[in-house]
């Protein structure tokens, strides 16, 4: 089954027919839901006390009803007017407005106690118009919520990154933008159950930060080895420099027009959201001459 972010831009590809499957198959229920709960969980947010939450692409209102049945106000928004329209028939308690994420939060700054997001991160990465560039849409982004958010909270953000590049590249851009924090994964070996949370703290807190531990083993039992991957803006900085220094200081030098030289070249093209041509079995081998 092909991602929904290769189908088509998310604001056509949920339409109201996919937007009324999506919100009424229980079994996506569930699973949004769990999810939803999960991501409170890392929010770590102080007990008995109700916060003011962000739900960054809200959809039909199935996380932002977890918000509400743990005692929290939320404001909510979302790219597709459909699945806005389901949450306003399922009459949810947040407020909820039509927006994509790739322009920005517009909220007066220290606004919110928390955010939360699922399933919709890995859409920053597409490039679904020819005005759109990844790069700048990440950092519009990351920029704005870090503003909207109070010193010192958290926001978490469960995803689904096509490979470990755009991983990468999401986590950089939360980092550069005042972010500190890393990739939390739960149940990494599991091929169904392994979930992927980018948690973000606004600011460094007093002391440092932990990363929360991923939950490991099944989903039914939470027992075992744990797995985290932190990261901060010094150590995000200093991966970038190394990523992008010359080869010769990394003691491996390619020549220029070589297949090596070529595969590098389009790598860091991609990252920065520019059209590359697809990989082949012709990348870099030489043409014979003409007769």
């Amino acid at each position: 089954m092909s991602r929904p972010e290769l189908l088509a831009p998310p604001e056509f590809f949920y339409d109201e027919k996919e937007a009324e499957k999506y919100s009424s198959n229980t079994r996506m229920i569930e699973i949004q839901s769990r999810m939803s709960e999960r991501a409170l969980e890392l929010l770590a947010l102080p007990a008995d006390e109700p916060s003011l939450l962000l739900d960054i692409g809200c959809g039909s209102g199935l996380s932002g009803t977890v918000l509400s049945n743990s005692g929290h106000e939320w404001i909510g928004f979302d790219i597709s007017s459909a699945m806005l329209n389901v949450a306003v028939d399922r009459k949810v308690d947040g407020d909820m407005f039509l927006l994509d994420m790739g322009q920005g939060v517009p909220f007066r700054p220290g606004v919110f106690d928390g955010a939360i997001s699922v399933s919709a991160l890995q859409w920053l990465c597409n490039k679904d118009k020819s005005s759109h560039n990844p790069v700048l849409r990440m950092r519009a982004f990351f920029q704005s919520l870090y503003n909207s958010l109070k010193r010192g909270a958290r926001a978490v953000f469960q995803f689904y990154p096509s490979d470990p590049q755009q991983m990468q590249m999401l986590t950089n851009a939360a980092m550069r933008s005042g972010f500190s924090g890393g990739i939390v994964i739960d149940y990494p070996n599991s091929t169904k159950a392994k979930k992927i949370f980018l948690c973000l703290w606004a600011g460094t807190p007093p002391g440092g930060f932990q990363l929360p531990q991923g939950l490991n083993g099944t989903e039914e039992e939470e027992e075992g080895p744990r797995t985290s991957v932190t990261y901060d803006r010094i150590e995000a900085r200093n991966r970038a420099k190394i990523a992008h220094a010359p080869d010769r200081k990394r003691g491996s030098k390619k020549m220029k027009k070589s297949k090596e030289w070529i595969q590098a070249k389009k790598d860091s093209q991609r990252k920065q959201g520019k059209d590359v041509r697809p990989d082949s079995k012709y990348t870099g081998r030489k043409r014979r001459g003409a007769f």
